[in-house]
């Protein structure tokens, strides 16, 4: 008898009224938002303005949304175009089936699409966004859960997953990857953020470092699932495709930090053009206030000195007249005496 699991949600789907309300996209729309928030709060605090982030994220996550959409599409065809199959449940995005590999790579390309719009680096808007994905990565993870997909291998353990009958699964306990990766993207983001701030990581490192920590956790959790996927050498397509994309961004990382050391300066050219607007009205400002303090100096030295020559001649040159005429009655007083 098993005594504790996770229990599976009996459905995907919440009616509000007409509207249907489905798990796996409000996870996902839920994981944007707090990536563009997050993400903005890290902009800001490298030099960046308020609102860029949600400006490029308008290219970004379109883009994004329809390359993990391809990529498994693309890996997963047998799903849509296999005999039997219906090839318009392709488009059925929230039926569940995003590649986060091809999110990334064509996510990358709207992107660099919004920054280069708005004249700002690429790699780094991906350094202030790196942890913001994850912990999007993190939330969206739990989609799988409301559909009931992307589990492991039967376990009998106290946090086993319990699965209902259903289309292309059987009912039973298994390991719960959607909650290991979950939980192994908050990890993700809690390293890339103490690397960034102990190392000051820039021009792509710290979402490089992402992408290898993700790939690291990838790995081993793909290796414990149990649902169709193609097979290369004995090994599970996005098992290499993790260990391809690990050697390049670490390669990046090696590479960057040699060519290019440091953290970029400025990462938004408006922003710097306002500081240094600001700083030219100040410095005017700044000079006419010494131009005060130094008239009020010489002013206060011209009366200093007028102060001080007029006491010197009121108890000198004014008292000269009655010390004669003092010294001129003992002469005449003298003069009778004698």
């Amino acid at each position: 008898m098993d005594i504790a699991y996770i229990p599976s949600p009996s459905t995907g789907v919440l009616h509000l009224g007409p509207l249907p309300l489905r798990g796996y996209a409000f996870c996902i729309i839920i994981g944007v938002f707090v990536a563009v928030w997050y993400g903005n709060k890290r902009w800001i605090a490298r030099g960046g303005k308020a609102g860029t982030v949600a400006d490029i994220a308008v290219w970004a996550v379109p883009f994004g949304l329809v390359g993990g959409r391809l990529y498994h599409v693309i890996t997963d065809y047998q799903l849509y175009f296999s005999e039997g199959e219906n090839w318009v449940d392709a488009f059925k995005i929230w039926e569940g089936g995003l590649g986060i590999w091809g999110a990334i790579a064509l996510g990358a390309v709207g992107a660099w699409i919004g920054c280069r719009r708005r004249g700002i680096p690429l790699p780094a808007w991906a350094d202030a966004l790196a942890p913001a994905i994850a912990f999007a990565q993190a939330i969206g993870r739990w989609g799988n859960w409301f559909n009931q997909e992307l589990y492991g291998k039967p376990t009998d353990l106290p946090w086993a997953l319990k699965i209902t009958e259903g289309t292309n699964r059987e009912a039973g306990l298994y390991h719960p990857t959607f909650l290991y990766e979950s939980l192994w993207c908050v990890g993700v983001a809690v390293l890339v953020i103490w690397a960034d701030r102990r190392f000051k990581l820039g021009h792509g490192r710290a979402f490089a470092l992402y992408v290898a920590s993700y790939c690291v956790g990838r790995g081993w959790i793909e290796y414990m699932r149990v649902d169709e996927a193609h097979h290369v050498l004995g090994l599970r397509l996005n098992v290499w495709t993790s260990i391809v994309v690990f050697v390049l961004a670490v390669t990046y990382i090696v590479i960057s930090s040699r060519v290019r050391p440091g953290r970029e300066e400025i990462v938004e050219p408006e922003t710097a053009k306002s500081e240094v607007a600001k700083s030219e009205v100040a410095k005017p400002a700044a000079d006419a206030g010494g131009d005060d303090s130094a008239a009020d100096g010489s002013e206060g030295t011209s009366e200093g000195a007028s102060d001080g020559t007029a006491e010197g001649a009121s108890d000198g040159t004014a008292q000269d007249p009655a010390d004669g005429d003092e010294k001129t009655d003992a002469d005449a007083e003298s003069a009778k005496k004698g």
